[in-house]
């Protein structure tokens, strides 16, 4: 499998960020250029800025040194110390190496892209139709899903994706800025079978009702008999980041994660799950109906 080591990810939140920074600066790309080249007044370590490099930058087609976002931000008078901390923190970390890239031979670029996403991450929203979220399942349960969905894999790929998704829950746990996670749940998923083994399912939702108590964790479920609502078209997850960078939205399908950037796309997805979570249970209504179904089910484990 062919793995791209840098996460392109990283490079075109920057550059869609920079972008941002100079329209709102009322700058184009060659008044852009001709600023930096004043500021820099001969500098004998300077390097030529032009339009086409910094259409390269915002485009995500060339890299970036973190004094030169230093220098940018200075042309586009951005003062506030938050925002050069985050982009010169992003330009740094653009290729660095992950934990996951430990896995690159399972872990495709589209899928390592989101998990450094998610790493970088202050908050996810997610909306999940038929399958519990990742950064909720339990061992068994993402073993069982993962095989169910990667057919053409062998079992020691499968068991190497399942450790990924477990490695990916520690974003919840740690010791500073703890990832926020608001996820929404849909009553089917919460009551699929797992054919001979229902104590898969048992301790699964066991799992559920354990984070739910989380400070960091708000759960919700999207009752079986709800009103048509926007979580009809399908599951999505919103990630969100400090400071400037913009949203990313992720859709699964059968060959990975695929991205929406754009501020309006983006601002839909976030619309929606607004109205996704005016339709479902309450928080403690969904503790109640997760209990439920544990004591339906019967003493399996």
């Amino acid at each position: 499998m062919s793995y791209q080591p840098v996460p392109t990810v990283r490079r075109r939140r920057l550059g869609s960020t920079l972008r941002k920074l100079r329209t709102e600066a009322g700058m184009t790309l060659d008044a852009a250029a001709d600023a930096l080249n004043a500021a820099a007044n001969g500098s004998s370590d300077a390097r030529r800025w032009t339009a086409p490099k910094l259409s390269r930058i915002e485009n995500a087609n060339a890299t970036i040194r973190t004094t030169e976002v230093e220098t940018l931000l200075r042309a586009y008078a951005v003062t506030d110390p938050g925002i050069r901390i985050a982009l010169e923190g992003l330009a740094k970390d653009a290729g660095k190496r992950g934990w996951w890239q430990t896995y690159r031979g399972v872990v495709g670029p589209a899928y390592a892209d989101y998990i450094s996403l998610e790493s970088d991450a202050e908050s996810v929203r997610d909306y999940a139709s038929l399958v519990v979220p990742g950064l909720l399942q339990t061992a068994d349960y993402a073993r069982e899903t993962i095989a169910a969905n990667a057919v053409a894999r062998t079992a020691s790929e499968v068991d190497a994706l399942a450790e990924v998704r477990l490695a990916r829950q520690a974003v919840l746990t740690r010791s500073r800025h703890p990832l926020r996670l608001w996820a929404v749940i849909h009553e089917a998923a919460l009551r699929r079978r797992f054919t001979g083994r229902p104590g898969i399912m048992d301790a699964q939702l066991r799992r559920l009702l354990d984070v739910a108590d989380w400070p960091t964790v708000t759960l919700q479920v999207m009752p079986i008999d709800a009103a048509p609502n926007p979580g009809d078209a399908g599951a999505f997850t919103l990630v969100a980041f400090p400071g400037p960078m913009p949203d990313v939205v992720t859709q699964e399908n059968l060959r990975g994660p695929t991205y929406v950037e754009g501020v309006d796309d983006v601002n839909v997805f976030a619309d929606a799950f607004g109205h996704i979570v005016d339709r479902a249970l309450s928080t403690d209504a969904t503790k109640a109906l997760i209990a439920g179904l544990v004591g339906e089910r019967g003493p399996h484990i």
